[in-house]
């Protein structure tokens, strides 16, 4: 399954509903690690099935129904199925969501699929929860128990947990007086535990549904139970850690998702895969251990311990070595950095305040250089409220006056006011000077359109075709809105002086807007003129370099500083069919 262009699609199929955290957490696991493999390029789907609550078959079809259609187009390439019911759902219903994809099950033993009777192409990242590990574990933190008590719920998954645990634990309980705690309410579980003697090991398997039927999430239940046990707990679950439970051997989220998500990757490439068991490791709560007075000498070996509360000695003993060598040298340090970070902020300051006067200078240049167009602009709908308001005094004069047309007049005054407004307030955008850089978010593509309208005058007093094209999408970049709408307006009058030798009608100014491959913005603008020379495209950025005899040389270079204070780049480069084109990079404020 080649990805070449195609992105790949996984749809993760979660057993229960969204608030299981030992299954949500896995899937969360998977997902990191797609994305990261990928870099983003995949589509991932969840859907949480909640079929332990909604178990009838009528709901169930109805679930297949509706995803079917829901992903009708949007076949997935690989599903990973979460759990025992994910796994069942997926193969009974897979030639209607899904015929052609891989399917991956993850979250139980194998002997469990092969009591699934899953199909043969149906590939495996297996959890063997042994509870007779956790079982050693608990033996060899409480070497003088006598009782063994082991808990689970009243749901088909509680049942079916209870009957594996009984056949593996057959050996182990044989050296113990052993009770199997089952089919009772929550309350029931709660009172037994709290009355169990203290040379007791308490084995908590699952607990989805309690005897009066009501819904638990297995760690919570586990919770309730812990706060008043009699003696230790413990549990095959990293779930239950920091719930009440001493600990266990467990599957850990991050081996689970890494197991799951590696298959899933060599899926997507087309490799074969094959049947996986994810890791499992002992892990014990400290603060468990000491609640009980067990001691950590006596956990397994390679132990992980949560929660444990390092000594003294072991966060600070170098510090306590090298305490006065350092404490003296990093004075000195200090010191010395103080009066430099000072200096660099002056001299930062100073470079901002020098880089909003060149600025300024600039943007009052192009002002001026504009100013015949935009008197020409300003002057239209002047001259049309004064035509407008001439028409409005005869007809005033006239016999029997029209209202309805005077009133239409009204309507023409009142838009090309806002006409002649609307050119003053870029004006005067343009000509405003800043103490300070004004940090803002905006569309590139709104900026873009902002000067094009001021450029538009110039444009046709000098016979050149303007055009835009612009992303659908929106392009948010964080800078000074005015300053990048300078640099545009410096390329493009560039852009029209290297035209002034070419044919009326082959005066062709082009502006670009799209998201790079990189996530970034990308403004291009791009003419039809006499192009610049090979040998000097890498000094048309630097000050006083000009082509033009009354030139100063300072544009280009002004409008790489811009770009660069906000963290872009700016290039420039031939046209194959002639003329230049000068690209502005921005990073990406956010993805949209």
């Amino acid at each position: 399954m080649k990805t070449g262009d195609h992105v790949p699609r996984v749809l993760i199929f979660y057993p229960y509903d969204e608030r299981l955290a030992a299954t949500t957490a896995a899937g969360e696991a998977i997902r990191t690690r797609l994305l990261q493999a990928t870099k983003a390029r995949i589509d991932l789907f969840s859907e949480f099935l909640d079929l332990s609550r909604f178990p009838e078959a009528e709901h169930i079809g109805r679930m297949a129904r509706y995803l079917s259609a829901k992903y009708a187009d949007r076949r997935p390439d690989v599903v990973i199925a979460l759990g025992e019911v994910s796994a069942r759902f997926i193969s009974a219903n897979r030639g209607e969501l899904a015929a052609s994809a891989k399917i991956i099950v993850a979250g139980f033993s194998s002997s469990t699929a092969e009591e699934m009777d899953l199909p043969n192409d149906v590939v495996g990242a297996f959890s063997e929860f042994d509870i007779v590990k956790t079982a050693e574990m608990a033996r060899g933190l409480q070497p003088e128990a006598r009782h063994l008590f082991i808990i689970g719920g009243s749901s088909e998954f509680d049942r079916s947990w209870l009957s594996r645990a009984r056949a593996d634990l057959a050996a182990f309980s044989k050296d113990y007086e052993t009770t199997y705690l089952e089919d009772l309410t929550i309350e029931e579980f709660t009172k037994v535990a709290a009355e169990v003697p203290r040379d007791s090991i308490i084995l908590a398997l699952t607990i989805l549904k309690d005897r009066d039927g009501r819904n638990f999430m297995p760690r919570e239940a586990v919770k309730q139970i812990a706060e008043t046990a009699g003696a230790p707990i413990y549990g095959p679950y990293l779930t239950y850690i920091d719930y009440g439970v001493v600990g266990g051997s467990v599957v850990t989220f991050e081996s689970l998702g890494k197991t799951v998500a590696d298959l899933a990757l060599e899926a997507v490439a087309g490799k074969p895969i094959s049947n996986l068991e994810s890791p499992q490791t002992y892990v014990a709560d400290a603060r468990q251990l000491e609640r009980w007075g067990l001691s950590e000498r006596n956990l397994p070996a390679g132990a992980i311990q949560m929660f444990k509360e390092p000594t003294f000695w072991e966060q600070y003993w170098l510090a306590a070595v090298f305490a006065l060598a350092v404490i003296t040298f990093q004075g000195t340090v200090i010191a010395g950095l103080l009066i430099e970070r000072r200096r660099r902020q002056a001299a930062e300051t100073e470079s901002r305040h020098r880089l909003l006067e060149v600025v300024h200078l600039n943007q009052s240049a192009t002002a001026g250089a504009l100013s015949a167009s935009i008197a020409h602009e300003l002057n239209q709908p002047l001259g049309a409220i004064r035509s407008n308001a001439e028409a409005a005094a005869v007809i005033l004069r006239s016999e029997r006056p029209d209202l309805e047309l005077i009133g239409q007049i009204l309507v023409d005054i009142q838009d090309d006011d806002q006409r002649a407004h609307d050119v003053i307030s870029r004006i005067r955008g343009l000509l405003k000077k800043r103490s300070e850089i004004d940090w803002q978010e905006f569309d590139l593509n709104d900026v873009t359109t902002s000067a094009i309208r001021i450029l538009r005058g110039e444009a046709e007093r000098r016979s050149v075709v303007v055009s835009s094209s612009q992303t659908s999408r929106e392009l948010p970049v964080r800078a000074d809105r005015v300053h990048v709408q300078q640099v545009i307006l410096n390329l493009a009058t560039n852009a029209m002086d290297a035209m002034l030798e070419v044919i009326t009608t082959e005066k062709r100014l082009l502006l670009e807007t799209r998201l790079t491959a990189e996530s970034k913005v990308e403004l291009s603008i791009s003419d039809t003129g006499r192009g610049i020379p090979d040998e000097r495209l890498a000094s048309v950025f630097e000050p006083f370099y000009t082509t033009k005899p009354t030139g100063t040389g300072l544009g280009l270079s002004i409008a790489r500083a811009i770009v660069e204070t906000y963290g872009g780049k700016i290039s420039a480069a031939n046209r194959p069919g002639g003329g230049a084109v000068f690209r502005v990079v921005l990073p990406l404020a956010r993805n949209g």
